[in-house]
């Protein structure tokens, strides 16, 4: 009989310490901050979604949740709605939210550096493209060449941008003003090239339907849609960002924003979702550098999400001699982000400039 009381009290003390430990884990996920983070299927992107997938469990504040979102237009809208708690935006475009609605600030880089210029063979047969990527430099080349062909037609050359207001359209500003050339944003306005819209899936079908008509085309494009062309056998790179400008550790393009109300209600968990952003950067340039199983990881992830991203073209995209994209540094840059900004002023890219202190949310850098 004692041993049946024993069973019974250690059966009862098994089922009292089971309901605690499911209530204190249910408890748990209760008191997680949902923590919604959109995004858009870029390179851009890659450590939000690293994050999501190896760190979200180990989130004790954060219930994080991305959603892709298939362009900026989208993302804007959808974001300034308030009904979001994140977004990674590329910086005119972002600073030019903040000024239609100033209801988010600016907490941290999602990476530096990372698009690059790409071409069709029409206007490589009019340069001498180096062999190795990591050769090709910003020279006049390229400019020499659309200068020509605008010459010849009497009407400005088409380049692809994945956004008007993006961070590629002051890059190819600044390569063309120091060439001799022009940019316009508008068809209606006289220039050497005309920066049209194109969304980032669509770049490579621009690249091949131009070709296919011996027309010349181009876009300036995030990676890895540039290296997707080339290695796929259709375009060429011709140059990157970070050789066009050139900035300490890399120039500022995609940034991390919070609403006021995450930033207020659910500062622990934002900044958890942050953090982890970092780490998980540190994971995408520890694999590169490392390749082999864990390169093999971070590809495995990105392709989860990102399927049109090819396990070549990701790759290629984070060669870790080339280093045109990286995942580091990403702390709030102020300087970094006025540089863009003035010339994003300076070229009518962005009608404005904002005040970057007011903007910035120093509490979530980290040392």
């Amino acid at each position: 009989m004692f041993n049946c009381f024993l069973h019974h009290k250690n059966f009862l003390l098994t089922c009292v310490l089971t309901l605690f430990l499911s209530t204190n884990t249910t408890h748990a996920q209760n008191t997680k901050k949902q923590i919604k983070a959109l995004y858009i299927p870029l390179a851009d992107h890659y450590a939000a979604v690293v994050a999501y997938e190896k760190y979200r469990d180990k989130m004790i504040h954060a219930d994080f949740q991305i959603q892709q979102m298939k362009n900026w237009d989208l993302l804007r809208a959808y974001f300034q709605s308030g009904e979001v708690d994140m977004a990674y935006v590329m910086s005119p475009l972002a600073m030019d939210m903040y000024t239609e609605k100033a209801h988010f600030r600016w907490i941290g880089l999602m990476h530096r550096d990372g698009n690059a210029l790409a071409i069709n063979d029409i206007i490589k047969q009019k340069i001498n493209l180096a062999k190795n990527r990591i050769d090709r430099k910003p020279d006049q080349q390229v400019a020499k060449a659309l200068n020509a062909f605008n010459q010849s037609s009497g009407k400005p050359i088409e380049i692809g941008m994945p956004h008007l207001l993006a961070t590629h359209t002051v890059v190819l500003y600044r390569y063309l003003k120091e060439h001799g050339l022009t940019l316009s944003l508008n068809s209606n306005t006289q220039a050497s090239v005309l920066a049209i819209s194109l969304a980032p899936p669509k770049a490579p079908a621009f690249i091949k339907s131009k070709s296919i008509r011996n027309k010349a085309a181009a876009f300036e494009q995030s990676l890895p849609w540039a290296d997707v062309v080339e290695t796929g056998g259709f375009g060429h790179v011709a140059w990157y960002s970070k050789d066009v400008m050139p900035w300490e550790n890399g120039h500022v393009e995609c940034i991390a924003l919070a609403t006021n109300h995450a930033i207020s209600e659910k500062f622990e968990a934002t900044q958890e979702v942050m953090n982890y952003i970092k780490l998980a950067g540190a994971d995408i340039e520890q694999a590169r550098t490392q390749g082999g199983e864990k390169l093999a990881e971070i590809v495995k992830i990105i392709r989860k999400h990102i399927p049109a991203h090819t396990k070549e073209a990701i790759i290629a995209s984070l060669d870790p001699k080339l280093r045109v994209i990286n995942y580091q540094s990403l702390n709030i840059d102020k300087p970094g982000l006025a540089q863009i900004m003035n010339l994003a002023v300076e070229g009518n890219i962005l009608k404005q400039k904002i005040n970057i202190d007011e903007f910035s949310d120093i509490r979530f850098d980290t040392k």
